[in-house]
Parts: C-alpha cells; structure tokens; sequence
C-alpha cells in the first residue's frame, strides 16, 4: 500500500530542498535513518554530513515552493489509483533497491503490484520502422502473455508498442516516464496513456508537473532496466539512447538481449554492436524465455510478420512499410491497406526507380 498517512511529505521535502540532490540525500538517511530524523536534527550534526550551506537549509522551515508541491501531491493522491512510494514503502520495488542510485521517491499511477512482478524492458527507436514496430509488439504480446510485466518508457515508436503489446497479456505493462506523472509525453500517446493507468501502472520519479526536459529522460533509464530482469532491445542506431538503458542493465546485473537487422539498416547498427559486446541475439521470445527459465504460455503463436497497417502520408510510404528486411507481397498487403493490383504498379515503379528488387518466393527488398 502507498503511504495513505502521508509520511511521504518528509521524504519529498527532503529532496525537494535546495542544494540536496540524490546524492546527499542518501548520505543523510544513511546517518539519520528517516527523513523526519533529518529534520530534528541540529545545525552542527547535519554540518558533519552536508555542506553547511545545506544543514542550515535543513534547519529552516520548509520553503514555500516546496509547500505548493506538498498541497499538489496531497491532492493527486485523493484519486485512489495514484500512490506516492518511498524507500520505506511495502509497495516500493524491491528490484530498485539492488541498483545503484534507486530512486527515494517515486509517484505511481495504476496497479503499483505490477513493480514488483517479474519483468522484460523493451526498448528501441523513436523513429522505428514497420517491422520493428511489428515485433515489440509481438514480442511484448507473446512475453506478457507467458506472465513477464513490459517496462519500457512511453516514447513513440519502439516503447509504444511493446507497451500495446504488453496490454494485451496477463504480464500487462509498466511506463516509466521522464515527466511528472500528471504530464503524458508526448501528447500523441495520450490514449495510450489513459490505458496504461487503468490496466498497467505509469511510474516518474519526477515531481508533479515536471514538464519534458532533455536531461531527465537518460536518467530515467535506469529506472526502466533495474524494474526488469532483463532488457530486449529492438532496432536501434549507433547513438541511440537505447544503449544507455542497455549499459545501465549491464552495470546494473541484468541480461542483454537484442534482435539482429539488416547490414543496410541504419537502425539495426546499435544492436548489432550490442550483440559484438555480448548482447545475446534472439530472434524469437521463446529465445529470453528460455534464458530466463520462464515457461511459455500453452498455445501463442508468434509471428515477426504481423499485419500493421501504414498511412501514406510520408515521401514513400511504400518504402517505410517495407523496411529493411525481405518481405513478402501478401505482408505489404497487409500492411499498406493496398489491393494486390495497386501495389504491383507501386512496387514496379519503385524496382525500376532502382529503390528496390524482387526476390524469388514472392519477396521483396530495399534497395536504398
């Protein structure tokens, strides 16, 4: 249960008080014990522990913009679906407290019992292609679906879909956000949002109306890869900031895995350089199941070639649905909503454009 009696007000003035930070927040608690501790105590205790400019902080009364975001969570959690946890919380993740920095404070919203079921993270591109949207989600279904708890962070693309993938098995999903938990980021995710909180739970660590900040969203990273057991990585660039959730697994004892892509592709250069640093290459989700000794549910059936359908607003959507990857005519039908007749004209003007090639068994590929 989250901490109805409100002891979370000591926790989130402590590290919402000027000049303490997380660091020394945990070097105080580490001495103190309890927030409420630190605030008894004296000027010349805290001095041995923090930078004098900090102690006196702690000894004066609690800041004005800190009492405004006391008032706002304690009325955020009025709504019985939003839980603030703390270090000293049942409800607090148990898996957090084996990383480095956990965080002190973390505000949910949702089925908080899904923090500490056993987990998969699922990352990859924001600007992900057909085919690597098709299997987070597949993945995410089939993983969820054999009782693993999705975590990933809400972003467009890649974390989108494993989160509807996710929805879709008893595992369910959990967002890890890099706003506050009353901000949904970005906007287009908004229903899907609205789905998480009812069916999954939405976790920040970040204040109440914290707004969309660079910085914060690496940082919550860690936060995505410690909740899981492991972490699947899914179509991602040389410098994407998937591989930070990857390091920080690594760093953090968890699995690696990632899905291999095309040499030609530039989203499959991050996971390719995974698996060259020991990222173990699946190609299914049986492949992490079975790395994680989790049987698989009775009677799934995957598919990496499941229908998704693609609007044709972009330069050419025809090469967007086709990816990066060999795939056969009937999955572009699929896909692209076009009839087989119309797509022919399309594919040959492409072919002859030089964009593309036909290979034997009814494949198509992308040449550019």
């Amino acid at each position: 249960m989250s901490e109805r009696n409100e002891d979370w007000i000591d926790w989130l003035r402590l590290i919402q008080t000027t000049g303490v930070g997380l660091d020394k927040a945990r070097k105080l608690l580490s001495v103190f014990g309890l927030p409420s501790n630190i605030f008894k105590a004296d000027f010349s205790a805290l001095s041995k522990v923090v930078p004098e400019r900090v102690a006196m902080t702690l000894t004066q009364k609690v800041a004005d913009n800190i009492l405004v975001q006391i008032e706002l969570t304690r009325s955020w959690c009025e709504n019985p679906n939003n839980h603030v946890l703390t270090l000293a919380d049942e409800a607090y993740p148990k898996a957090l407290l084996d990383i480095a920095d956990p965080p002190i404070l973390i505000y949910a919203k949702g089925r908080v019992e899904l923090l500490s079921t056993p987990s998969v993270a699922v990352v990859g591109s924001r600007n992900a292609t057909a085919q690597g949207i098709a299997n987070a989600e597949k993945f995410s279904e089939t993983l969820s679906q054999s009782g693993l708890t999705i975590s990933s962070g809400m972003a467009a693309g890649i974390d989108a879909a494993a989160h509807q993938g996710g929805l879709k098995g008893m595992g369910s999903t959990v967002a890890v956000i890099g706003t506050g938990a009353d901000i949904v980021y970005p906007a287009r995710n908004r229903g899907l949002a609205h789905l998480i909180a009812d069916n999954g739970c939405i976790v920040s660590e970040y204040p109440l109306g914290m707004p969309a900040i660079a910085g914060n969203f690496p940082r919550r990273n860690r936060i995505i890869s410690g909740l899981a057991k492991g972490v699947l990585v899914i179509e991602a660039a040389a410098k994407s900031g998937s591989l930070i959730t990857a390091r920080m697994a690594g760093e953090q004892g968890r699995d690696v895995f990632a899905i291999p892509g095309s040499i030609h592709s530039p989203f499959s250069k991050g996971c390719h350089q995974l698996i060259k640093q020991g990222a173990k290459l699946v190609d299914s989700a049986q492949d992490i199941l079975e790395e994680l000794c989790i049987s698989p549910c009775v009677g799934i059936a995957e598919s990496p070639n499941s229908e998704l359908e693609i609007e044709r607003e972009s330069d050419d959507w025809l090469l967007i649905a086709l990816g990066y990857d060999p795939v056969h005519v009937e999955v572009l039908v699929a896909r692209t909503g076009c009839d087989i007749g119309s797509l022919t004209g399309h594919l040959l003007q492409r072919e002859l454009d030089g964009k593309l090639e036909n290979l034997p068994g009814g494949l198509v590929r992308r040449l550019q």
